[in-house]
């Protein structure tokens, strides 16, 4: 991969990942975030399991301990290497300990079968400024309902309206672009804000993420738009649209238990470059 800005969500250091300061969970200072840590998982699969024949098509990450802002390694491994399917395994672990589980499906490439099938609504929202253009490196995601349009304020989409966002993921390490199958993982970690987002905050924190896609995104910048959120007894389960500037490439599922007493109020946050702030410190 070739060399880009220094400005990623980790250092490498032989075969450990150094969390860098954006790294740093919205719910925890100690903690890192959900997209360092499945960008992460989605580049050891995909550099050390990778077939370059095959679509890595699915993308399951069990996120069941939190991954403190100190150094890890992913382990992974080949638990079936088939003609059609290749399946590969990955385990994030943590001062011994595994905090999070992955599982990668890469199925071969072929033609479709003839005839034609039922698909969803085509046309997903994309911010008119960068309809025509690229997204800038380090340009803080944008974020779309219907009553207030595009912004990257978060603060005007705190309600109860279905919302998307357009994203430019920054690299999973320092000096490598992110390939896109790491680009689409990053930004599908998003299903559960974009899912559970309502008019007082998030509330819910994701215990898993899937990420099912038919192709690789081909723009640097792609969307996720929410297409379904189901919430009782403190259990949430949504699902969103994941598109790029061709259209829908697949989707993002996440289940999520509700995490009340550290309820994210967006309009109480400052977002910047290097992580979210609270009162000046960081959240």
């Amino acid at each position: 991969m070739a060399p880009m800005s220094d400005f990623a969500f980790h250092e490498l250091d032989g075969s450990h990942y150094i969390p860098q300061k954006v790294a740093t969970s919205a719910w925890k200072s100690t903690d890192i975030s959900g997209p360092a840590v499945v960008g992460a998982v989605a580049r050891s699969l995909e550099v050390e399991t990778g077939v370059e024949e095959m679509q890595p098509t699915r993308l399951t990450v069990d996120l069941f301990r939190p991954v403190q802002s100190e150094p890890f390694e992913v382990r992974t491994s080949v638990v079936r290497d088939g003609n059609r399917i290749r399946v590969s395994e990955a385990e994030l672990v943590q001062g011994g300990e595994t905090k999070t589980r992955a599982t990668l499906v890469q199925l071969r490439r072929a033609e479709n079968p003839a005839g034609q099938a039922w698909v969803p609504e085509k046309d997903r929202p994309i911010p008119p400024r960068f309809i025509g253009e690229t997204m800038p490196e380090l340009q803080f995601p944008m974020y779309f309902t219907e009553s207030s349009g595009w912004s990257d304020d978060m603060s005007a989409h705190q309600n109860d309206q279905r919302k998307a966002y357009w994203f430019r993921p920054i690299p999973v390490v320092s000096g490598e672009d992110a390939s896109p199958f790491q680009r689409a993982a990053i930004v599908s970690e998003g299903t559960s804000l974009i899912t559970n987002w309502g008019s007082e905050g998030i509330g819910f924190i994701n215990a898993d993420l899937t990420l099912s896609i038919a192709r690789l995104p081909r723009s640097e910048d792609l969307g996720m738009q929410a297409d379904m959120h189901v919430e009782a007894d403190g259990i949430s389960v949504g699902n969103t649209a994941l598109y790029d500037r061709d259209g829908v490439i697949g989707f993002g599922a996440v289940v999520a238990v509700s995490n009340a007493k550290r309820q994210i109020d967006w309009s109480s946050r400052t977002i910047t470059a290097e992580g979210v702030e609270t009162d000046g410190r960081n959240a």
